[in-house]
């Protein structure tokens, strides 16, 4: 048994995996749209538009898997009670990759040295999606 996350995007899931591919050398595994789909959806379950927008994907990073999609409910999505712990190999790494995903982003916590990681920082990507970075011993 394992736990997967997977993350709603209001519009933008294409564009967000473009960037984890840049920012993290993220590789997406696959990707379907809405109009690829082999069944039609029920009546009224995809709004008008969402054709070209992205029914399911997937990603890898290192040994991670993330699957995504864009949101279909037509209501807007917010990602918030959880984050997205990024372990690394070292402060370079952690300082690449926390600098990666804090462009058009918040940071929240600077990388820095604590009590717990050589390295541990906190963020708010571009896409409302939160992270946390930490060199792992």
């Amino acid at each position: 048994m394992h736990i997967q996350p997977y993350l709603h995007f209001d519009g933008n899931c294409e564009e967000a995996l473009t960037f984890y591919s840049q920012a993290l050398g993220a590789k997406i595994e696959m990707l379907m749209r809405y109009r690829e789909s082999p069944e039609p959806p029920p009546p009224g379950m995809v709004p008008p538009g969402m054709d070209d927008k992205v029914m399911h994907a997937s990603f890898r990073i290192g040994d991670s898997v993330v699957m995504v999609s864009d949101n279909c409910t037509g209501k807007g999505v917010g990602f918030q009670g959880f984050q997205l712990s990024l372990g690394v190999a070292d402060a370079a790494e952690a300082e690449r990759c926390f600098t990666a995903l804090a462009d058009g982003g918040q940071i929240t916590m600077p990388l820095g040295k604590t009590f717990f990681a050589s390295s541990f920082g906190m963020l708010v990507d571009r896409f409302g999606v939160a992270w946390m970075v930490i060199v792992t011993p």
